[in-house]
């Protein structure tokens, strides 16, 4: 078997607002092979930025386009094929969105992989530990506490256990701030509470929200520095009355590497359209060597959501599942299987690969450029 095409295609939405949430554009990777079996994949990144690593030609031996070291390879060496898109990409790779461009071909060659040997991910990654992983809504602030309060009652009455609220306006002051934990807890209740404050604070600062949102009970505070502010993470983990979760913009294993060397972090969001399954799996076993927690990433599409069951159940100490509940059609219509959550729990595709199917009509209506 051979991969006879790599075809790459952006998905946009007719009304991009600006806010911080990656469910309203995508890029789609389809490695397809000489016996008609096709696997599909995405990347959390600029969809542009991915497009142009995927279709670049070749300039030097260690600068070159995804598509042309693909062509002619056998798809299911996924260990060998990651290594040679990672030495081939090294100028312009290694630890960012050259990851995640791979990250998009890895899934598809995974999910290829699955199909050819009519299995589950979960399956060719070792078998799943879980059947099912308790869901947490994953979505943004609102303005204010007030605002808040009603969005996660909301999710709270639609039948999940834990909700997590993030991003703006938190950042603002410390009022502002303690508002918004405040108004997440009157609405989610007795249940579960994840704060993300998207990358605002220095570490002082950081740990002076941390000891006063320690009275609403929170699961976690996610990301409250700046994502390369790997002494200050050190730093705040060991003094924090809260435990601290980050990973989700890592791209990779060497990306992560420091990360869990320094014992950095008590919880590591792992994006699987960041990462892939080929280093997904290796950033697993570090961590729980570590006997740290490990969590899924995903605002995307129900690629990655599908990705992220098949990964996450492999893992030892699943405890939770991030379930983005963006309204937003790429989030819920892109696939002909619906991925969410049903009474707060989420349960992992059985079926071949992903276990999940494009929506032709819907790639084609949302369809803004292609390369094959």
């Amino acid at each position: 078997m051979k991969i006879t095409q790599v075809v790459c295609q952006i998905l946009r939405v007719k009304s991009v607002v600006a806010k911080t949430a990656s469910s309203q554009d995508a890029v789609i990777v389809r490695v397809r092979t000489d016996t008609g079996l096709e696997g599909i994949g995405e990347a959390d990144a600029s969809p542009e930025v991915v497009k142009a690593i995927i279709d670049a030609p070749f300039s030097h031996n260690i600068a070159c386009g995804l598509r042309q070291i693909l062509l002619g390879e056998n798809p299911l060496d996924t260990e060998r094929l990651w290594q040679k898109m990672y030495r081939r990409t090294m100028y312009f790779g290694r630890t960012s969105v050259g990851i995640a461009a791979m990250a998009a071909v890895d899934m598809a060659l995974w999910d290829l992989k699955g199909k050819h040997y009519n299995e589950p991910i979960h399956r060719l990654l070792g078998g799943k530990q879980h059947d099912r992983i308790l869901a947490y809504a994953s979505i943004l602030f609102g303005r204010d506490g007030r605002e808040t309060a009603d969005i996660a009652r909301r999710w709270r009455a639609a039948g999940y256990r834990a909700v997590k609220c993030g991003w703006e306006p938190m950042g603002q002051n410390e009022t502002v701030d303690i508002a918004l934990v405040r108004g997440a807890r009157e609405g989610i209740g007795p249940g579960t509470l994840l704060i993300d404050a998207g990358c605002v604070w220095d570490a002082r600062t950081a740990l002076r929200r941390a000891q006063a949102f320690a009275e609403f009970n929170i699961e976690w505070l996610e990301e409250p520095l700046r994502e390369d502010d790997i002494d200050g993470y050190v730093w705040l983990r060991d003094r924090s009355p809260v435990p601290i979760a980050a990973g989700e913009g890592e791209c990779g294993r060497e990306s992560f590497r420091p990360w869990i060397d320094r014992h950095a972090l008590d919880v590591y969001q792992v994006d699987l359209s960041r990462c892939g399954f080929t280093d997904a799996a290796y950033i697993r076993a570090r961590v729980e060597e570590r006997n740290a927690r490990l969590c899924n990433h995903c605002y995307t599409s129900p690629l990655t959501v599908a990705a992220s069951l098949h990964w996450l159940s492999t893992c030892r100490d699943a405890f939770i599942f991030e379930d983005c509940v963006e309204d937003s059609p790429l989030r819920h219509n892109l696939t002909k299987e619906k991925v969410q959550a049903v009474d707060g729990w989420i349960t992992v595709p059985d079926r071949p690969g992903l276990g999940v199917t494009l929506d032709e009509d819907f790639v084609k209506d949302h369809l803004i450029s292609e390369s094959t």
